[in-house]
């Protein structure tokens, strides 16, 4: 049966640059050119990462920060993969095919275990496409959302029948929807597993000290022998950025990814540090509880948009290495809609006229979440003073980021925004159906945002060719900023620091590392 390659309507790239063009951007920027490996391979080591972030669950169907991917990934294979620079779908542990619209059969590829033993087969995906779409704990049920079945048709053939065509669903299973995780494990250790994770990727999970070092080891029976060339990796969790690169600078570890701009000058001063950058998906952003009073209101939401400076928070907090950002798509993207680059320019007396047309004209205090570490504390520095210029107060309250994103979107419901990233997804259709769908877990209200929205959303997986899908995409993403759903800043370009014994690490345009082709000289 034909991969995603072969199909004739299958979704096209999300963004369109080629190794060329990303090249010539990085000599634009002075940067070097992109990493990679040098002659074969050689096993060994152990890789010791300055990590950013304390993973809030190491089980994909149950976590809820983009951060967790780098750790996610080390454990879990996903049934498809992505083309580091095109983000195209293409087969990971299984083919797909879509023999009629309603339809995709994934055809698993052989020999592949979990790391407790038990196979990775058939029986095994529909386990875990089943959990993912009904399991009361999933935060992940938007994305499978247009899964009516799964349906076991030979050892190592599931067949997804669809209540409705789906054109991006194999992106969908190249993120936490396709991670598979050992229904042994879970039937075992329930919700323990978002602890002590069993999946089928390059290495095993060893131990996870909250807040201070998660460890991985080589799975021996790894079934492809063209990745995973470390022994093991080590995660320090350390969430204040410039204390991270200081430890790859002392040589205590040898990895430090989210490397914020305004730390460029240290890696270039060092000379044992490799520089690798590239443009992503990365959105910097005030996410709304649109439920929330004051935010209920469109004009409030509007005011916000109106009052922020775009290209001043690009210069303030990213030292002018990045791109403002107008929607939640870069430019670079083949959906990118430049009609909606004029709809909120920075206009203070605009934004004041709608909040007292709201009912505020003495002005309105938000509470805004936000994390502890010294960029977040810039950014939001930079944020409330552009907004207090109209009259919007600022309360922030910060910790870390599993803390506050679950105080935003789990039962608690405490702020009136955040401010952190959307770290992308494959497939447009993904970001948009995580946030604005009724029930989605970023969409912190649990707000109905209207039948056009849900048609919209519904569309934007129908579609089969590209001019379809970009036209609907252009409807979505103006119904969304029309509405101010959500307050977009800016898209923050990758930028990872690696020790000179670090050979062979690829970026990604999701900005998240994977770390299957790095091997330690």
């Amino acid at each position: 049966m034909s991969d995603a390659t072969d199909l004739h309507d299958a979704p096209l790239p999300a963004v369109g640059l080629s190794r060329r063009h990303l090249m010539a951007l990085a000599g634009a920027m002075g940067l070097p050119g992109l990493a990679s490996a040098q002659g074969t391979p050689a096993k060994g080591g152990v890789l010791k990462v300055s990590a950013s972030a304390n993973p809030s669950s190491l089980d994909p169907a149950t976590g809820g920060a983009g951060s967790d991917h780098t750790f996610l990934w080390t454990m879990f294979d996903t049934l498809v993969e992505w083309d580091y620079e095109t983000l195209k779908a293409k087969p990971g542990m299984a083919a797909f095919n879509f023999p009629d619209p309603r339809t995709l059969v994934l055809d698993i590829k052989p020999g592949i275990t979990f790391h407790d033993g038990t196979p990775m087969d058939a029986a095994a995906v529909k386990f875990n496409l089943d959990r993912g779409r009904t399991d009361q704990r999933s935060n992940i049920k938007a994305d499978l959302q247009n899964v009516a079945e799964v349906v076991v048709t030979g050892p190592l053939q599931a067949t997804i029948k669809l209540a409705r065509p789906d054109t991006a669903l194999p992106a969908i299973l190249s993120d936490r929807a396709g991670m598979m995780v050992s229904p042994k494990a879970v039937q075992a250790l329930g919700q323990e597993h978002d602890r002590k994770p069993v999946g089928a990727g390059p290495w095993k999970f060893v131990s996870w000290s909250a807040n201070e070092k998660v460890v991985v080891t080589r799975a021996d029976k790894y079934w492809r022998a063209d990745r995973g060339f470390v022994d093991g990796i080590e995660f320090s969790i350390i969430p204040e950025l410039a204390t991270g690169l200081r430890a790859v600078v002392a040589g205590q570890n040898d990895f430090a990814y989210n490397v914020p701009p305004r730390l460029m000058p240290l890696i270039d001063k060092a000379k044992n540090l490799t520089k690798v950058t590239g443009p992503t998906l990365y959105c910097l952003q005030l996410y709304f509880n649109t439920a929330k009073k004051g935010l209920d209101n469109l004009k409030v939401r509007q005011a916000i948009n109106f009052a922020l400076d775009r290209p001043g928070f690009v210069k303030a907090s990213l030292a002018g290495v990045g791109e403002p950002a107008y929607m939640q798509l870069p430019k670079t993207h083949w959906a990118y809609d430049p009609t909606l680059v004029g709809l909120y320019p920075h206009n203070i007396e605009k934004a004041k006229a709608l909040l007292a047309e709201a009912g505020y004209k003495d002005g309105i205090e938000l509470t805004v979440g936000s994390y502890t570490d010294q960029d977040s504390v810039r950014r939001s520095e930079i944020v409330g003073e552009q907004l207090r210029k109209a009259g919007i107060r600022l309360k922030f309250i910060t910790g870390t980021i599993p803390e506050i994103s679950g105080q935003m979107f789990g039962n608690e419901k405490k702020f009136d925004m955040l401010l952190s990233a959307w770290t992308g997804r494959p497939d447009p259709s993904m970001t948009y159906s995580l946030m604005y769908s009724k029930d989605a877990y970023f969409n912190a209200g649990r707000t109905d945002h209207g039948a056009k929205m849900a048609e919209l959303l519904a569309e934007s997986r129908v579609a089969e060719r590209i001019e379809g899908r970009k036209l609907i995409f252009w409807q979505l993403q103006r119904l969304i900023m029309e509405q101010a759903l959500v307050a977009p800043l800016a898209f923050q370009y990758e930028l990872v620091a690696a020790g000179q014994q670090v050979k062979g690490y690829k970026p990604n345009l999701l900005g998240k590392p994977k770390y299957e082709f790095i091997s330690k000289a």
